[in-house]
């Protein structure tokens, strides 16, 4: 690969690395779609997984509405409903009950409903209930947090502000001394999916833990450090465990109860709104519509059996798209076939996204999608750039042969690929021409009519040689050199080169018929030999020619020469004869000696055979 290659390839590289960088550290144009396709590893993976047992959801279904409307009415029931619910579920001894509903307003038309579920939460200290964190535009509105500290838990830090104020939504309903509660902010992403629950709310050094997290803290377990966590989900959407809130309440209302009476024993109880009406439904990676008392059902479940997603950290995928883009540079500037190396980049890509997939599987949420949009990226620019690169040298190619040989080699160059490289051992047949009398031509006339008379000649010569597939070598002032066997294989070479011969002397004939007197001097030497010469580009960095050299080209301008002492138009050497002696006649000449060759060289004067 030449210089100027490598230094767009380096331009490239460097060029995508730099914008997947501000991708991956600022800007986050993929990463909706990188957070879509973690979506569908880790559904992959929760749909294999049942759910934790251990935790229940009392559901507030549609079948529940419609069940309880003849009992308590529309929704909102009264809250004496909810103190029968938790009358029996203490019963049975769970860990914790756990309201998904906010009670933030007293029942002004039904106080002695909402006494009766003040007397049910306060006799059973493991109900706990939600909190709203409101704006903080809001908290110059709010209470004192000093105030709020042993009522919600909020924990001073070292920089907290005495003075500072909070608004906040407690469960009114009930006196402060209940107000077991924390929020319940499920976290959506900048697609509009919640992937994540808080842990922790920090204000002015002050710390609110959210409701999993309160709960956690009193049933003694271990708390991510992070304020937030990546759900790790168990099951589909709607295989949470879960009972109809209308079932478990008419079982508690039975004379003769058919359910378990152990059923909750031990068991973290959720009470949640799960019908659609009531307005409970988020968007997860699970589903469109999902419950919110399942999404804090998982929230309980990860901080109980110590799991959550991690997020890998920036660097990962930052380093594996350096690596895929330097082992793209390493084959581009091999010049390896680029069909070959995207296909080892979709092996690379898809054994990338396997290793994601599997991640997940451990918990892991490895971002793949930058790093193979820039390495995609980089392998179609840098093929891109290699394609017009090799474009522009074909056209070249086609400018610097269309000279030399007939358009219909230029096509079999191109669709083979191009020369085979320079320096190249070639049996070729070498042809001269030299004009005899051109001389006494150029003294006797002007310089412009010697220079058209010339190209007339020469274009009809060429012609010639291009018909018998000859390669034109170079004009050598007014002599011709041409060259069969190169660049492309000719087995046949010496035929078609004393063909070409035959055929420029009749080309000579009819010319001189054309320019009338002034070709009565005017006539040719034509030399050929054939054995074994050097063919490729040859020349400077800034300017090369196809051309022929080795004693080969040598001896067969020597034969050119002989022409005239011989008084013969064409002569062809003994090893050009070998070569095509079935295909034409020939009139031996004699030897002659020629310079650098201590023994004579037989020449011979070729004839087409008679028809």
């Amino acid at each position: 690969m030449s210089g100027a290659a490598r230094g767009t390839l380096g331009w490239l590289a460097a060029g995508v690395l730099v914008a997947a960088a501000l991708e991956l550290f600022t800007v986050g144009l993929f990463r909706p779609l990188e957070y879509r396709l973690l979506d569908v590893f880790v559904r992959s993976h929760a749909a294999r997984l049942a759910p934790d047992p251990d935790i229940v959801l009392v559901d507030i279904d549609e079948k529940s509405l419609a069940r309880m409307q003849d009992i308590a009415g529309r929704w909102p029931w009264p809250r004496a409903i909810h103190a029968e619910l938790i009358e029996g579920l203490a019963a049975q001894r769970p860990r914790a009950i756990i309201f998904d509903i906010m009670f933030s307003e007293p029942d002004r038309f039904r106080p002695e409903s909402d006494q009766a579920f003040i007397e049910a939460v306060a006799k059973h200290k493991s109900t706990y209930f939600p909190l709203v964190r409101l704006d903080p535009r809001d908290d110059p509105r709010g209470v004192p947090a000093r105030e709020l500290a042993g009522l919600v838990g909020l924990i001073p830090g070292p920089a907290a502000d005495p003075e500072a104020q909070v608004a906040l939504i407690p469960p009114l309903v009930l006196p402060p001394e209940h107000w077991r509660a924390g929020t319940i902010n499920f976290l959506e992403d900048a697609d509009g999916v919640g992937r994540r629950y808080a842990l922790r709310t920090r204000m002015y050094g002050w710390t609110l833990l959210s409701l999993p997290a309160r709960v956690a803290r009193d049933l003694g377990w271990t708390l991510p450090a992070g304020d937030d966590m990546v759900l790790a989900w168990r099951g589909r959407a709607g295989e949470f465990p879960h009972v109809s809130y209308s079932d478990l309440y008419d079982d508690f209302n039975r004379g003769n109860r058919q359910r378990a009476a152990d059923e909750f024993r031990g068991k973290i109880v959720v009470v949640g709104t799960g019908a659609a009406g009531l307005k409970d439904l988020r968007v997860t990676p699970l589903a469109s519509l999902h419950a919110g008392g399942e999404i804090l059902g998982t929230a309980l479940e990860n901080l109980k059996n110590g799991r959550h997603m991690r997020v890998a950290r920036t660097l990962w995928p930052a380093l594996t798209g350096l690596l895929l883009i330097a082992l793209l540079a390493g084959a581009f500037l091999r010049n390896l076939d680029a069909r070959l190396t995207g296909a080892g980049l979709m092996a690379g890509s898809l054994a990338l996204l396997a290793t994601a997939y599997a991640a997940a599987g451990r918990l892991v949420l490895l971002p793949v999608l930058t790093p193979l949009a820039a390495a995609w990226l980089f392998y179609f620019a840098a093929a891109l750039a290699a394609y017009l690169r090799e474009r522009r040298s074909r056209e070249e190619a086609i400018a610097q042969f269309s000279r030399f040989v007939n358009p219909h080699v230029v096509s079999q160059l191109l669709e083979r690929g191009g020369l085979e490289g320079a320096g190249q051992t070639r049996e070729v047949t070498l042809l001269f021409s030299d004009i005899r009398g051109f001389t006494t031509l150029s003294e006797t006339r002007a310089p412009a009519d010697v220079v058209e008379l010339l190209n007339r000649y020469f274009t009809l010569q060429v012609a010639v040689v291009f018909r018998h597939g000859g390669t034109l070598d170079k004009f050598i002032g007014d002599a011709i050199m041409a060259v069969w066997g190169a660049p492309l294989e000719d087995g046949d070479h010496a035929v078609h080169a004393v063909r070409c011969a035959l055929d420029m002397a009749d080309t000579l004939e009819r010319f001189k018929g054309e320019i009338g007197d002034i070709g009565a001097d005017f006539d040719v030497g034509i030399g050929i030999h054939s054995g074994p010469a050097v063919v490729g580009l040859i020349g400077s960095d800034q300017r090369r020619e196809y051309t022929s050299i080795g004693d080969t080209v040598n001896l067969a301008s020597r034969i050119e020469g002989l022409t005239k002492d011989a008084k013969r138009r064409i002569l062809v050497s003994r090893e050009t004869v070998a070569r095509c002696r079935d295909a034409f006649d020939f009139e031996s000449c004699g030897s002659y000696k020629v310079k650098g060759r201590a023994q004579g060289v037989e020449l011979f004067e070729p004839k087409r055979k008679p028809t």
